[in-house]
C-alpha cells in the first residue's frame, strides 16, 4: 500500500508566460528539501508540460517530484480536434492526470459519464488518475452531501469495476465546490465525515483489497494555516489551487505536511 502523502499544485490556467512558469517552479524547488514521505506533483497547463518535465524529471535526483496534467481525452488517437490523449501525456513524462475537477464540470459541461470514460482510458494506459468529487453550496445547504458523493462515486467507478483495471494508484480528491477559491474552507470535522463516507462507499463499489489502497485527499481553500489539519484527520494529501502559485505559501504547505 502506498502510504506517501501527495501534495498537488494545480496551476490551472496560469501563469501567462513560460518564463513565469520556470521562475515559479524554480522558487518552489528551492524551498522544498529533505522530503521523506511526500510526493509533490506539479500540474501546469498543457503548454508548459515539457518545461516542467525538463526541470523536474531530467534535473532532479529526488524521486519526490512528479508531473501531472489537468485533463485528458478518453481515446488514444483519432479525429478529435483540440484534445490531448493519454498516450501523448505518457510521452511527455506525465504520471498523474486530474479528472472531474469542478471547473471542468461547471464551465465545460463534463458529466460523470464522460469522466468515467476518461478514467478508464487513463487506467488502461497505466497513468494515475486524480478524481475530483464534491458537493455544491446548494447540496451542502440541503444536506445532500452524502447523496452527491454516492452518486458521483457510483457512476464514475462502477463502470471500471467490470474491467479488472488497476486502481491502486487512483487518488480521490474530495473538493467541496463551495470551498474552492472562496476562502471558506471546509472545517476538519466536516471534511472527516466526508472522508469516512467516501471510504465506506469505495468498499461497496470496488473489491476491498483495491479500495483500501486508494488515497483520499482534500482540496478547497487550503493554505499554510489549515493544511496540516487535514493530514492529521486522515487525508493522504492535498490538492492546492491558488496557493500553489505563491511559492512561499506552497513551500510552507508541503513542509508542514512532511513533518507527519
Amino acid at each position: 500500500m502506498n502510504q506517501k502523502i501527495v501534495i498537488i499544485a494545480n496551476w490551472k490556467c496560469n501563469p501567462s508566460t513560460e518564463r513565469e512558469a520556470e521562475n515559479l517552479l524554480r522558487e518552489i524547488k528551492k524551498g522544498i528539501k529533505k522530503i521523506r514521505n511526500t510526493e509533490v506533483i506539479i500540474v501546469p497547463p498543457f503548454v508548459y508540460l515539457p518545461v516542467v518535465r525538463d526541470k523536474i524529471l531530467l534535473k532532479s535526483k529526488e524521486g519526490i517530484w512528479k508531473v501531472g496534467a489537468q485533463n485528458c481525452f478518453w481515446e488514444n488517437s483519432g479525429a478529435f480536434t483540440g484534445e490531448i490523449s493519454p498516450l501523448m501525456l505518457k510521452e511527455l513524462g506525465v504520471e498523474y492526470v486530474i479528472l472531474g475537477h469542478s471547473e471542468r464540470r461547471i464551465y465545460f459541461g463534463e458529466t460523470d459519464e464522460v469522466i468515467a470514460k476518461k478514467l478508464k482510458a487513463i487506467l488502461e494506459n497505466k497513468l494515475s488518475p486524480i478524481l475530483c468529487i464534491g458537493e455544491t453550496k446548494e447540496g451542502r445547504e440541503e444536506k445532500k452531501i452524502e447523496k452527491v458523493l454516492k452518486r458521483q462515486l457510483k457512476e464514475i467507478l462502477s463502470p471500471i469495476s467490470r474491467f479488472s483495471l488497476p486502481t491502486s494508484d487512483l487518488v480521490i480528491a474530495y473538493e467541496p465546490i463551495w470551498a474552492i477559491g472562496t476562502g471558506d474552507f471546509c472545517s476538519p470535522d466536516e471534511a472527516k465525515k466526508a472522508l469516512l463516507f467516501i471510504k465506506k462507499e469505495l468498499i461497496e463499489i470496488l473489491p476491498r483489497y483495491l479500495s483500501q489502497n486508494i488515497r483520499i485527499i482534500y482540496g478547497g481553500s487550503v493554505d499554510s494555516e489549515n493544511a496540516k489539519n487535514y493530514i492529521n484527520i486522515g487525508f493522504k494529501g492535498l490538492l492546492i489551487g491558488g496557493a500553489s502559485l505563491i511559492p512561499q505559501e506552497f513551500i510552507k504547505i508541503v513542509n508542514s505536511c512532511n513533518l507527519q
